[in-house]
């Protein structure tokens, strides 16, 4: 006889497949049908700040029809009803800076930057419950390109790709360990990661040739690594700036010190992907990022990834083989973590609290990828935890995930729960808003409409 609670399950199973259509190639994208889903009895957060405690959302061929209250929003004939009683739907999230292709989690490098484990990275970003990611100047765009259409096309499923055109000094760029694998895959595929300009008429060339294909970020170093490197000169960045506003290209920002950042502002960039948070960026530089709407990632999740015994956390390793998990393990248990001092957390929170006073956007990013073992998706989970710590609210935390990411990114069909938006987004099971751990509760997760499996992708992970 099968036991009472196994037969729930597999009634409950059978009743989301027949309704949503589950019966899908694992990793393969399926065409939308045209039947309404109304999903219903749940708590919508909208990414934009707003929440429906008892809200409706109808879903149709891969988009958001409509949202609202339950007496605003009227069941379309015939339409498949999915009752949420309980749970919690907020839009997928975005992780607006990593580094996409490098990470195998069985090893970390140029050698393994290709089709199958960028592939492989994107969907384990779904099975975190993100739909978008940004990776910022470390790929070559006619690749990404590919791998992109053939996620439209349908050919898998995963998050969105989103890749910058990089630029820097002639030679330099990202730090002497990663810049190495950055030009070894340039070497291998014959496609351009890195352009060095030494002077503004170079800057203002390079940022023609990317518009011309059709490329819709740059990303720039303006770093010095500590003396190791040279760092971009004023002239050069700001020329890079105005010939990409007269292209509509966005200028997001590598930069370590904050004496940099008011030449940067004045230059017109579009975001800083290391943003400065604490002291040093004080009330008038705040103040001046808000009045031309320039956002800042933080990256706090990068300087504490070795603070905490990750190989004990379900969550992450529910997703890694054995031996990466006993590596982790291993190597935590050799070394002496340090947990962020008390002057520097207070410093921290303290930070946000002046950008946010001041309107500055802060917008999630991680730059997983970057470095080994900064995992992508568990990683954005992670920051999610850092900002609400620093104090901001469980909602201010998912809109800089979702809403805000996609705003200074440029997508305008994700990112919220809106009318006309695809339907990316996330079922929870327990409500973030009382604990932002509880994103970490994802019952499903739904791209384009589409429920991405996540039980096959984690039995291929491990």
């Amino acid at each position: 006889m099968i036991p009472n609670v196994c037969l729930s399950r597999i009634f409950g199973a059978l009743l989301w497949a027949l309704t949503l259509n589950f019966f899908a190639t694992p990793g393969r994208a399926q065409p939308a049908v045209d039947t309404a889903v109304v999903y219903q009895n749940a708590q919508f957060i909208a990414g934009d700040g707003r929440v429906l405690d008892d809200g409706v959302m109808v879903v149709r061929a891969g988009v958001i029809e409509a949202v609202g209250a339950r007496a605003t929003i009227p069941v379309p004939p015939g339409a498949a009803t999915v009752d949420l009683q309980g749970r919690t739907v907020m839009p997928a999230l975005i992780d607006a800076h990593a580094h996409i292709g490098y990470e195998a989690y069985t090893g970390w490098g140029a050698e393994h930057y290709g089709r199958e484990n960028i592939i492989e990275n994107l969907q384990r970003y779904a099975w975190y419950g993100f739909g978008a990611v940004f990776s910022a100047g470390s790929d070559p765009l006619e690749l990404a390109r590919e791998i992109e259409a053939a996620r439209q096309a349908g050919a898998y499923q995963g998050a969105r790709l989103l890749v910058a055109s990089g630029m820097a000094p002639p030679g330099q760029g990202p730090n002497a360990a990663f810049l190495a694998h950055v030009l070894a895959v340039e070497a291998r595929t014959g496609q351009r990661i890195l352009r060095g300009v030494a002077t503004a008429e170079q800057g203002r060339e390079a940022v023609r040739e990317i518009a011309a294909s059709g490329s819709g970020y740059i990303k720039i170093w303006v770093d010095d690594r500590g003396g190791a490197q040279e760092k971009m000169p004023a002239e050069v960045y700001q020329a890079i700036a105005a010939e990409a506003r007269l292209s509509g290209i966005r200028v997001l920002v590598h930069q370590q010190a904050a004496d940099d950042m008011p030449g940067l502002i004045s230059a017109g960039v579009s975001g800083f992907l290391h943003g400065r948070i604490g002291p040093e960026l004080d009330d008038a530089m705040a103040a001046a990022m808000a009045a031309r709407n320039i956002f800042l990632v933080p990256n706090l999740g990068l300087s504490e990834l070795r603070s905490e015994r990750l190989a004990d956390d379900p969550f992450l390793t529910d997703l890694l083989p054995a031996a990466v998990v006993q590596r982790l393990g291993d190597a935590f248990d050799a070394r002496s973590p340090a947990a962020p001092s008390p002057s520097d957390e207070l410093a921290l929170r303290e930070g946000v609290a002046r950008l946010q006073a001041a309107g500055v956007d802060i917008v999630l990013g991680t730059d997983a990828g970057a470095v080994r073992d900064h995992f992508f998706g568990y990683a954005g989970h992670r920051e999610l935890e850092i900002f609400v710590r620093l104090g901001m609210t469980p909602l201010q935390a998912i809109s800089a995930a979702t809403g805000l990411a996609a705003q200074h990114l440029g997508l305008t069909d994700t990112g919220t729960l809106a009318a006309g938006k695809r339907a990316d987004f996330v079922v929870l099971d327990a409500s973030p808003l009382a604990d932002i751990r509880n994103t970490r509760r994802i019952h499903r997760v739904f791209l384009g409409g589409e429920a991405f499996d996540r039980e096959a992708f984690q039995q291929a992970a491990q």
